[in-house]
C-alpha cells in the first residue's frame, strides 16, 4: 500500500468510503487487500481512500449491498434440543435463499421472559456496534415472550430489522406458555408475600390447577 504523495486528492476514511458504497467495513478491507480499490496509507499507519476511487467503484461496478444477518434461536428446556436445531437449520436455509451473509448463530435454552439470556445479551452487543443488519427469527416469541414490539422499535434506531419467517405460534408451544405463566405468576405471588411464604405457595398451587383445569376443559 503506498504512502500518502505530497500533492494528493481528498483522502476518505474507511468509515465514510462504506457509507458511500454501502457496504461493510470487512468488505472493503478485502476489497483493498485484493486490490480491488486503491489505498493509501497515511504517516500514522491508517489507510485512506482517495474520492477518485470511491466515484469509479460506484460508477463503474454493479454493487449490491451485503446484508449482515444473525440468526437467533431459543427452547424453554433442555429437552427440547432438537427443536432448537431444528429452528437453526431452517433459518441457515432461509439466510442463503436471501443471499444474507450469516456473521453469527445465537441461540439460549431459557424462557422468553428472562433477559439476561446470553445470546440475547450478544444480540444486543451486535445491534448497538452496528455490526447487523437483520435479525431472523422463526416466531415473535423466540426473541421475547413479551414487549416484541419495544425491541423491534429499539432495534430499528441502529438500522436493524428484524425478520419473522412464521406468523403465529405454534399449537405445540402450549406447554412453554403455560411454564412462563406460572413464572409470572411464581414471581408476583414471591413479591406480595415473600418467596417462602405459605400464601405464596398456595397461590402458585391454586394457578397450576386453574391451567389444568383450563386444559382439560379445552
Amino acid at each position: 500500500m503506498p504512502a500518502v504523495p505530497e500533492s494528493s486528492e481528498r483522502l476518505l476514511r474507511p468509515r465514510e468510503v462504506c457509507r458511500r458504497l454501502g457496504i461493510s467495513y470487512s468488505t472493503l478491507s478485502r476489497w483493498v487487500r485484493e486490490g480491488r480499490i486503491r489505498a493509501v496509507r497515511t504517516a500514522g499507519g491508517k489507510y485512506r481512500v482517495p474520492e477518485s476511487e470511491v466515484r469509479r467503484i460506484a460508477e463503474g461496478l454493479p454493487i449490491s449491498r451485503e446484508v449482515r444477518a444473525v440468526i437467533y434461536a431459543r427452547v424453554s428446556s433442555a429437552d427440547q434440543r432438537s427443536d432448537l436445531e431444528r429452528q437453526i437449520e431452517y433459518l441457515t436455509q432461509y439466510c442463503s435463499s436471501r443471499g444474507y451473509r450469516v456473521i453469527d448463530i445465537l441461540s439460549d435454552v431459557a424462557s422468553g421472559l428472562k433477559t439476561d439470556r446470553r445470546g440475547l445479551q450478544k444480540l444486543f452487543d451486535y445491534v448497538v456496534s452496528r455490526q447487523v443488519d437483520v435479525v431472523v427469527v422463526t416466531f415473535r416469541d423466540r426473541l421475547t415472550r413479551f414487549g416484541f414490539e419495544y425491541l423491534e422499535h429499539f432495534f430499528k434506531q441502529y438500522g436493524v430489522r428484524i425478520e419473522v419467517i412464521f406468523g403465529e405460534e405454534p399449537k405445540d408451544s402450549y406447554q412453554e406458555l403455560v411454564e412462563d405463566l406460572v413464572e409470572i405468576v411464581t414471581s408476583f405471588a414471591g413479591k406480595l408475600y415473600g418467596m417462602r411464604s405459605r400464601k405464596k405457595k398456595k397461590l402458585v398451587e391454586d394457578f397450576k390447577k386453574l391451567l389444568e383445569e383450563v386444559e382439560k376443559s379445552g
